[in-house]
């Protein structure tokens, strides 16, 4: 990778970092947040210091491509998100353009449908920061 291309990744890192701060400063409930790739990378991310942010992604896109799969195998269409929901929190993975996924960790405390359209408007957002917009 050229110079010029670790700029242009640079470039893109920061503005994706700067709008997973503000997505999680939409809710004091919104813990952590994380841009990955279709293979598991981590493109950005808002975490907690003791979150390895390449294992957290690489986890992340595993189980999303398992249920991608598994929607396909009942015919349910493409998959628009998944939810992991524990007793401590929910986590929310949604695509955010045909390589990457948003993940949102958020306390269980919440407002679910607030964190879904919160989320869904990042993830449109993240689209066309990854597109070079």
């Amino acid at each position: 990778m050229n110079t010029m291309d670790n700029s242009a990744n640079s470039i893109i890192a920061s503005k994706l970092r700067s709008s997973l701060r503000a997505l999680n400063g939409v809710s004091e409930d919104i813990e952590a947040s994380a841009v990955i790739s279709g293979d598991g990378l981590t493109l950005a991310s808002v975490l907690h210091s003791g979150v390895d942010a390449d294992r957290f992604g690489a986890m992340c896109a595993s189980l999303l491509a398992l249920a991608d799969r598994a929607g396909s195998e009942i015919a349910r269409g493409n998959l628009k998100q998944v939810i992991v929901e524990g007793d401590k929190g929910t986590m929310l993975l949604v695509y955010a353009g045909p390589n990457a996924v948003l993940a949102v960790a958020a306390r269980p405390t919440i407002n679910l449908g607030m964190v879904f359209i919160e989320a869904r408007k990042m993830a449109a957002k993240i689209e066309i920061t990854l597109m070079g917009g």
